[in-house]
């Protein structure tokens, strides 16, 4: 885990099968994680809140709830945005200092039940009593994460004939907060070789912008 990121809270390891007929969400590659992360969208307990400057937040948040209330989120996010199994959605959440404020920031993955894909990504900034979105990106697949006080946003890039498993390449963007909004501070796009006849494939070719 790196330094700026904060340990998830509310969340539990979500298995990538986790439904057999998913949500519907749109499947668009691999989410850039190992193990994803779900929330669901129970009320806060009473000892969740805690100082700001622990570096996590002063009470857990609804994020069911947040992308629900957001008009920044899409009508189509929105409407297949329903639980995996039980009460469990395709939610990944995580906290951590982006913007500088005094209430830590919050990152939520929308993910499919099917295939754990990566289907939106947004961040929330506090503003008073309530939260802004301030970042989001709905072009699947994509993911996001906190790395050292950065925004790191992976998306997989696929061909023409690639297969869902077999990307064509990956791009790492970082994101920077300059107080008022989130800008590109680097790119780097890595392309794959997929095995042919049993061969191994070459390491990825890594170009990169600063």
């Amino acid at each position: 885990m790196s330094a700026g990121t904060v340990v998830l809270v509310g969340t539990a390891v979500f298995a990538v099968g986790c439904a057999t007929g998913g949500t519907g969400l749109r499947d668009g590659g691999p989410a850039h994680t190992e193990a994803v992360a779900k929330a669901t969208p129970s009320e806060p307990a009473p000892d969740d809140s805690v100082s700001a400057s622990s570096g996590r937040p002063l009470k857990k948040v609804d994020p069911v709830g947040l992308l629900m209330k957001d008009p920044k989120v899409s009508t189509e996010v929105k409407r297949d945005l329903k639980p995996c199994s039980g009460k469990e959605y395709p939610v990944d959440v995580s906290y951590g200092k982006l913007t500088g404020g005094p209430v830590v920031d919050i990152v939520v993955n929308v993910l499919s039940c099917a295939d754990a894909l990566g289907r939106g990504t947004y961040v929330y900034r506090s503003d008073g009593a309530t939260y802004e979105n301030v970042f989001s990106d709905e072009q699947p697949p994509v993911y996001a994460e906190i790395d050292r006080g950065d925004l790191v946003v992976t998306k997989q890039v696929y061909g023409k004939s690639d297969a869902l498993a077999y990307p064509s390449g990956e791009d790492v963007i970082t994101y920077r907060w300059n107080g008022e909004k989130f800008t590109e501070q680097d790119r780097v796009h890595s392309e794959y070789s997929n095995v042919v006849d049993g061969g191994v494939p070459p390491a990825p070719v890594t170009s990169q912008k600063n």
